[in-house]
């Protein structure tokens, strides 16, 4: 290998581990918060690497039992922060939510985009355009309208109210994403299925979507993001834990002066693993999705 060669190769792999650091540390830092005790945490200088690895943090959210660290009379007492054991069920209401969302996108979104990129009909421009509009609102502007919708149709407080607002959101999104996406597959495979014996229904479902399988993994990934994480209409619109989300919760707790650390800690990193399964099982799809996407 050339002098200049490997210059350049061992730039690029320490650029590399940098930004690897700087976008990872955060959830390693986390991580590791969430394994020390409670006084571990303000110990100067810091323990970048725990000297005592516990799991007592994790056992009260599951089980309701303290830990010992919490025990502690005095002064120096850790604080315990009982919200923390909501998580679980608001973790379970963020996850339902998501999965309802990201079935919907794909019912909704990928005839309307299969529609839009193959047949011509009228109105076609203007309601593409308004589709494709409508996502840049901001959320405060319509925020307001939305709860009293909401309110009169006797929904607040459900986790069908949330269902329904993030579909209106991500919809869009999705079928202008999706038409992108079959305006790039052949049109002669779907001829082909329909000179074998198949009308543009069974074209679509037996040809079409099993060859849009990267772009439909992308849409629904991204659409469960979107409604796994929100927050406005969220804590707008839910005020008990049948429908409580996991981000309105997390941030009830960070705003809490009394709050503890190592499980709030805790509660994050039990947040982010629905995020990290959805990443690590669409994640060449998503790849793939997005290349075909953008660079084609």
């Amino acid at each position: 290998m050339k002098k200049g060669s490997f210059l350049n190769f061992l730039l690029v792999h320490i650029l590399s581990v940098v930004v690897l650091l700087f976008v990872l540390g955060p959830f390693i830092w986390i991580f590791l918060c969430s394994l020390q005790g409670e006084a571990d945490l303000f110990v100067v200088p810091p323990n970048w690497i725990p000297k005592r690895v516990i799991l007592d943090n994790y056992r009260y959210i599951f089980t309701g039992e303290i830990p010992t660290a919490y025990e502690v009379r005095g002064l120096i007492r850790s604080r315990i922060s009982q919200e923390a054991r909501y998580i679980l069920p608001t973790l379970l209401n963020s996850f339902t939510i998501a999965l309802a969302v990201m079935a919907i996108n794909l019912a909704l979104a990928s005839p309307a985009a299969y529609a839009f990129s193959r047949f011509r009909f009228a109105g076609k421009t203007p309601l593409y355009i308004y589709i494709i509009t409508s996502r840049l609102l901001p959320a405060m502007a319509i925020a307001i309208p939305f709860y009293f919708i909401i309110q009169s149709l006797n929904l607040l407080d459900t986790k069908l109210s949330l269902i329904l607002i993030h579909s209106v959101y991500t919809v869009p999104f999705s079928t202008w994403f999706l038409t992108l996406y079959f305006g790039e597959i052949p049109r002669d495979v779907e001829f082909a299925a329909l000179v074998d014996g198949c009308n543009p229904l069974q074209a679509f479902l037996y040809v079409l979507l099993p060859m849009a399988i990267p772009g439909l993994s992308a849409a629904a990934a991204f659409a469960f993001v979107f409604s796994y994480s929100e927050f406005l209409f969220s804590l707008l619109l839910t005020q008990t834990l049948k429908s409580r989300t996991m981000s309105v919760l997390i941030a009830s707790l960070a705003n809490n002066p009394d709050v503890s650390y190592a499980l709030l800690s805790v509660c994050v990193v039990l947040a982010i693993i629905p995020l990290l399964l959805i990443g690590f099982f669409f994640r060449n799809y998503v790849t793939k999705g997005m290349t075909i996407t953008i660079f084609k």
